[in-house]
């Protein structure tokens, strides 16, 4: 409870200054987070992808008096380095080193963030590696986080959200070091800076991280302003984007008026875990399209953002927004079971909403949530990007929030709050894979998808399957468009 009203109390003041979260302890490895509460929804239109290479360059460009070279032979020996990741209002520097480094340690690490190289061998190293990441990485080699981004960018069109946070090829191909350093200049400010420690440091090491960092970082403003609501659709609509590729990944989804903090977030995560908890062999989603039917390596649902999902076991802290999605993500399946597979993920959906969460699976789902949130706080790293969150939202420790709220929620509240949220006549539906032409006729005449199994299946499931077949995805035919993965992201 003393955490809770920390972080309370820390959250009324969030802005205008430098803020501190400081979790002391035994450890001997100490953690440092340095959180600039900025990210690609400050990019300069045109310039969009900014933020993320200013974040690689300073934990990758070296300082002023160290190449990058330098800096990581003087780290080698310290076993340690610097992780950065841009979000859409998170800019978030991570290390760990043992207490026995700390003071060499922090010596590099301040510098690297505060006087920084301006190298153009390394700005122009760290632009190729955001390009490839967009043009080779994602656009090339993983369609399922491709067509997860592109949902994103669906949703929130002419919105700040509404680019990836690599940015496009074209904007990083004119970008110059000047844009980087001007956004520097503008958006990592004391008033955006929040400083995360933990472990078994000095007493006075945050105080001397906060003097640091105030003495040469301008005071600013905080970055953060109310951001326009996404566009509303009026009927479900889907973008079929044509690759060469030998399976079909989809994902789907909508805007929610739903974040960590709101009335309904506790319900919601509940309702999201009995759906599709990630990675969970124990959801509805898993059991009926992968245990049930076959169709793919797994199936899985959110509330909040969720990146790299197929390398990520768990979520990751620090990526708090205003605004967040409701997505259902359906893992490849060989191409004449793609349309069958997003017909039953709809379904299911559908079913949910109309049905709620039968008793016994409300139950389980709800101790599962107690013990899981827990396990989310198992690091010192983790405990850290949490507590930075919760700050961040106003909420109590994570693991208390979630197992306080769900403990007193009832099965006729949840059901209500996913009525109230959820829905199946309005999708943003992104389908990526080969052959969309033939997918986009099916989809628009609504063509009947049976599928075969190559084993005996229950009755009961055959029947529901005839009803799946023919289920009613409901996009006209000037909402189903086909593109060329090539203009993705361009």
């Amino acid at each position: 409870m003393k955490t809770a009203l920390i972080l309370l109390a820390l959250a009324s003041s969030l802005h205008g200054q430098t803020k501190v979260v400081a979790l002391p302890g035994k450890s001997p490895i100490v953690t440092i987070r340095i959180v600039f509460r900025t990210g690609a929804t400050a990019d300069p239109k045109g310039k969009e992808g900014v933020a993320s290479l200013t974040a690689s360059m300073l934990s990758t460009g070296g300082t002023k008096s160290m190449s990058y070279k330098e800096v990581l032979d003087a780290f080698y020996p310290m076993a340690t380095g610097v992780s950065d990741y841009t979000d859409k209002e998170m800019m978030t520097f991570s290390a760990s080193t043992h207490i026995d480094n700390l003071e060499a340690f922090y010596k590099i690490f301040r510098t690297m963030l505060l006087e920084p190289g301006w190298r153009k061998e390394d700005f122009e190293r760290n632009r190729d590696d955001q390009m490839n990441y967009l043009t080779t990485s994602l656009r090339g080699n993983n369609d399922e986080e491709l067509g997860k981004e592109v949902l994103y960018e669906d949703i929130y069109t002419q919105r700040p959200y509404g680019h990836t946070n690599a940015g496009t090829v074209s904007a990083l191909k004119s970008m110059t070091l000047d844009d980087l350093q001007n956004f520097y200049a503008k958006n990592l400010t004391q008033a955006n800076l929040v400083i995360g420690i933990a472990g078994g440091y000095p007493s006075d090491f945050p105080s001397r991280i906060k003097k640091d960092f105030e003495k040469s970082l301008p005071k600013g403003k905080p970055s953060k302003e109310k951001l326009q609501a996404p566009m509303s659709l009026s009927a479900t609509q889907i973008k079929l984007v044509e690759k060469n590729a030998r399976s079909v990944a989809i994902s789907f989804g909508f805007p929610i008026d739903v974040r960590r903090g709101s009335p309904d977030f506790p319900a919601l995560l509940l309702a999201q875990s009995y759906l599709g908890q990630h990675r969970s062999s124990g959801s509805h989603l898993f059991a009926t399209m992968r245990g049930a039917r076959g169709l793919n390596y797994g199936d899985y649902a959110y509330i909040e953002y969720f990146p790299q999902g197929m390398f990520r076991l768990e979520p990751q802290p620090n990526l708090a927004r205003q605004q967040q999605i409701f997505q259902v993500w359906i893992r490849p399946v060989e191409p004449p079971n793609a349309h069958f597979a997003l017909r039953l993920a709809v379904f299911e959906l559908n079913k949910l909403i109309a049905e709620g969460i039968p008793e016994e699976e409300f139950e389980r789902t709800k101790n599962f949530l107690s013990k899981y949130s827990t396990l989310l706080l198992k690091t010192k790293s983790a405990e850290l990007g949490y507590a930075i969150d919760s700050a961040v939202y106003g909420t109590p420790r994570y693991d208390e929030y979630v197992r306080n709220s769900i403990a007193k929620l009832t099965r006729d509240e949840v059901t209500a709050a996913i009525r109230k949220h959820l829905h199946t006549n309005r999708l943003h539906i992104v389908v990526i894979g080969q052959n969309m032409k033939a997918l986009h006729d099916k989809l628009v005449a609504e063509t009947p998808s049976p599928i075969t199994y190559n084993s005996p299946k229950p009755q009961e499931l055959l029947d529901e399957d005839k009803v799946v077949a023919s289920w009613r995805i409901g996009a006209a035919a000037d909402q189903v468009t086909v593109v060329p993965v090539e203009k993705i992201f361009e």
